[in-house]
């Protein structure tokens, strides 16, 4: 199993984004100063978003994480503007047998990738 955290500024505007560019809600779980959007989890990977003042710092440097956005990246990838994001690099192939991805920019300004097979 693996986990990952996407850092946020503002709880209610980061959950808004990601379930909209999933189209897909994501669990809520309030513990007071710490918050969690809880990711569908449909393999061995999980993941959240989270909130808590002293120790997220949203990032446009450093890690990327890439998001599972199958089966069409292009679909997820629509989505992103519209909810408050911005594209830094659009849908393009990989390599044979790898892929396609896009880099992009959350709604709290933390850089991370999408992931597809189409």
């Amino acid at each position: 199993m693996s986990w990952f955290e996407i850092a946020t500024n503002d709880f209610d505007r980061a959950l808004k984004f990601y379930e909209t560019i999933f189209a897909e809600p994501l669990q809520v779980l309030d513990l007071g100063e710490l918050k969690l959007g809880i990711f569908p989890n449909g393999s061995n990977v999980g993941g959240a978003i989270c909130y808590q003042s002293n120790w997220y710092k949203p990032s446009a440097e450093g890690t990327i994480i890439y998001l599972n956005a199958d089966p069409d990246l292009q679909k997820v990838q629509e989505r992103i503007v519209p909810a408050g994001g911005s594209i830094i690099q659009p849908k393009k192939f990989i390599a044979p047998g790898r892929g396609y991805m896009c880099l992009f920019l959350d709604s709290e300004g933390n850089r991370l990738a999408l992931h597809s097979n189409a």
